[in-house]
């Protein structure tokens, strides 16, 4: 086992495998110190009765003798536990440290160019002008600010208004009616959380430095529904038999994005605060790849009902994400910059954010619980949609005709167009 683990983490890029290593050296140092804290409490039980049974024969002076090996016992004992109490601290913090290992059907890659296409669907749209690009058409069309939204706050926090506010709206209600209907649970969540809970599903300490931290507080915004919505069930033990779990949610998401630069970051491309509808699962282990196939499914059918054409892509283990053990991307196509633009991840988790959360199921007759798994998507973040949408759908005039799926959510009929 720990080989696998350090051909894992050579298969993500890693080249120093010391710290399963590490980890180990913990564990066994764990372990034997819970042994000898066991046989200090065994000793010290021993000695309390012999010392009661001393004083029941009053043998005052050995009892006294007693009583005086017997706090050596216990002060040995509290020295013990306080290094217990370290090293397992010091192992849980290197384990943070650790990323998940690759499920065996993912491809070993290190870059975006060793990614698997799975396959492309839908066609391009073609045209007789040269489409312009969707920053050009928001600002055309009225229906995004972004140099307001630079002023109000910073770049990357545009004002959506007019037909861009209803056209986000319309979006969020469509892809919420479609999970309803999926049979997704929907939860309105908190948008700020605790610690715990970034640790829980991954995170910390992985992301932590593309997330807005309030300090004062020290609460975090949300950078995914994922995360309150997955530790909606953190320290809890579910029945067998009311798996799965499904609920979604929308929500804004923050990110700082550091490192983005030139055309990611262009118009929508990229935003630190932006809308997203998320779907998570918590799932029997037996069946979680099953269902990783089913969600991107869901979020694919979305696209087809978007008339957007898209790609999907089965993530190499170097891009794959920190705690995935498989992952798989979907792109759409944007007519306007000739280029593919990712809009939602899915992706398995196994028992790595489980195992962190403390969320187990428990079968019928059995005494122990085991970790269940969980698997999160995103079905569908907004702003590259609304890119999209603009760029593939854009007319000679400059108008725009909103797909009919949106429309009717928008309670526009079957026909929308957006116009100068």
């Amino acid at each position: 086992m720990p080989d696998a683990v350090k051909q894992a983490l050579k298969s993500r890029g890693w080249q120093d495998t010391s710290v399963v290593d590490r980890a180990l050296a913990l564990d066994s140092e764990r372990r034997a110190l819970i042994t000898e804290n066991q046989q200090l409490q065994a000793r010290n039980k021993r000695a309390a009765k012999a010392i009661g049974t001393l004083l029941r024969q009053r043998e005052f002076a050995a009892a006294k003798v007693q009583t005086l090996a017997q706090a050596g016992l216990k002060e040995d004992a509290k020295q013990v536990s306080a290094q217990e109490e370290a090293t397992q601290k010091a192992l849980g913090e290197l384990l943070l440290t650790i990323p998940n290992v690759p499920h065996a059907s993912v491809p070993v890659g290190r870059t975006a160019a060793d990614n698997t296409l799975v396959h492309e669907c839908g066609a391009r749209p073609e045209f007789e002008f040269d489409p312009h690009p969707h920053w050009e058409l928001a600002a055309r069309l009225g229906m995004v600010d972004f140099a307001r939204g630079a002023k109000v706050t910073g770049a990357g926090f545009p004002f959506y208004y007019g037909n861009g506010a209803k056209l986000q709206r319309a979006l969020v209600q469509f892809f919420l009616a479609e999970a309803e209907s999926a049979g997704y649970f929907e939860l309105q969540v908190p948008l700020l959380v605790n610690e715990d809970s970034v640790l829980g599903t991954g995170q910390l300490p992985d992301k932590e430095r593309q997330m807005y931290h309030l300090r004062d507080d020290d609460l975090y915004l949300i950078p995914t529904a994922e995360v309150p919505l997955t530790n909606f069930y953190r320290d809890e033990i579910i029945r067998e038999a009311d798996l799965p779990l499904k609920v979604c949610g929308h929500t804004p998401c923050w990110r700082r994005e550091a490192g983005s630069y030139g055309k990611d970051v262009r118009g929508l491309n990229r935003l630190h605060q932006f809308d997203k509808v998320e779907i998570v699962q918590i799932v029997h282990p037996e069946r979680s790849y099953e269902v990783l196939e089913e969600m991107v499914l869901h979020a694919e059918r979305l696209l087809e009902k978007l008339d957007l054409p898209y790609r999907r892509l089965l993530m190499c283990t170097g891009d794959m994400g920190f705690n995935q053990t498989k992952q798989y991307d979907l792109e759409v196509w944007s007519a306007g910059q000739k280029r593919w633009l990712e809009v939602s991840s899915v992706s398995n988790f196994g028992t790595y954010q489980s195992q962190r959360l403390k969320l187990r199921y428990r079968s019928p007759g059995e005494g122990k619980p085991r970790l269940a798994h969980t698997l999160n998507g995103s079905a569908l973040a907004l702003p590259r949609i609304v890119a999209a949408i603009l760029e593939n759908n854009q007319r000679a005039d400059g108008s725009v005709k909103v797909p009919p799926s949106i429309s009717r959510h928008a309670a526009m009929g079957d026909s929308w167009e957006i116009c100068p």
